[in-house]
């Protein structure tokens, strides 16, 4: 079953996985873990200086995925566009219903909150808790949009931003 998971994903290859956003796989590797031999995807997110170890056998389970397709990447820039849709429930359900999204690993999901969350100059500020969130999504949301097109983080930042703006105009 490990072997049929293998080829799914390769070393060099870039995936997302939910609760971090994008890494790179560096190696497959044999680890014994409590008298049992696993064979582990090792994946590095350069940027958070983290490595991560998942167990081939395991990883779709947890939802581990390959980049999003460009088809993907359009519907999330079309779901940016749209206008935001704000539910009047207390602010602390609605933090953990984007927490939840930003962590799922669902392009679309992290979409939603870039846009649920995104203030234009002329709104009120947000809050500090607010801003962390929308921070993280926006993050997430940039890195894939990056390595899925190959391009860098600043050129995708600017590609989101500017579908943002479009959006207040």
């Amino acid at each position: 079953m490990s072997k049929a998971r293998k080829t799914e994903f390769r070393p060099d290859e870039y995936v997302v996985y939910p609760a971090h956003g994008v890494g790179q796989i560096i190696s497959i590797e044999e680890q014994e873990v409590a008298g049992i031999t696993l064979e582990l995807f090792v994946i590095s997110f350069e940027k958070d200086k983290m490595t991560l170890r998942v167990p081939t056998a395991k990883a779709t389970e947890i939802g581990m995925r390959s980049l999003s397709s460009p088809d993907v990447i359009s519907r999330a820039m079309t779901t940016l566009k749209g206008k935001a849709r704000v539910k009047r429930a207390m602010w602390s359900r609605r933090a953990q219903e984007y927490e939840q999204k930003i962590n799922s690993g669902d392009l679309i999901a992290i979409a939603e909150v870039v846009r649920d969350l995104h203030r234009s100059d002329d709104q009120r500020e947000q809050s500090y808790s607010e801003r962390q969130l929308y921070e993280a999504a926006l993050e997430r949301l940039t890195r894939e949009v990056a390595a899925a097109s190959g391009g860098d983080e600043v050129q995708a930042a600017r590609q989101v931003g500017d579908v943002l703006v479009s959006r207040a105009a």
